[in-house]
């Protein structure tokens, strides 16, 4: 249902803007961003919620909330064994390619409509931070789409 409704929020927003560029007008800056401001407040709320959800064996969805036209997504990593310093140089590289490509894929219309998409993870354990991946159109760029 939420995915319903944010595709309809964010059809209305690509055509009035279409309709707005076809008459030869730039679209209003203020207007775009409160129409972001709408949809990252629907998102923030429908998945808010449904948290904690369980993403995988190690991984929880912990919380979401926006920031400046950002959604931010917190999750949570059990590392078992690992110490937070290893898994900050073992898994980095291997989760930000993962994370990028997979967020560049799925929330496209997302960065398409100026909504910059933020990924932080926390140690389940200690609760600090592991990794933080910032997903905007220019990092998606050079992401491969395999």
């Amino acid at each position: 249902m939420k995915n319903i409704i944010i595709g309809l929020l964010l059809l209305s927003i690509f055509t009035q803007a279409t309709e707005i560029i076809q008459e030869g007008k730039p679209y209003p800056l203020d207007k775009l961003k409160a129409q972001n401001q709408q949809i990252i407040k629907m998102v923030v709320e429908e998945i808010g919620k449904t948290l904690p959800q369980t993403v995988d064996q190690y991984t929880q969805l912990i919380k979401i909330r926006d920031e400046n036209l950002t959604l931010i997504y917190t999750f949570e990593i059990n590392t078992g064994a690992k110490s937070d310093e290893a898994v900050k140089k073992e898994d980095r590289s291997r989760m930000q390619h993962a994370v990028t490509k997979g967020v560049c894929q799925s929330s496209k219309r997302f960065l398409e409509a100026g909504i910059l998409l933020s990924y932080e993870y926390l140690s389940a354990t200690s609760h600090q931070e592991l990794f933080r991946f910032d997903i905007s159109p220019q990092v998606c760029k050079g992401v491969d789409h395999d």
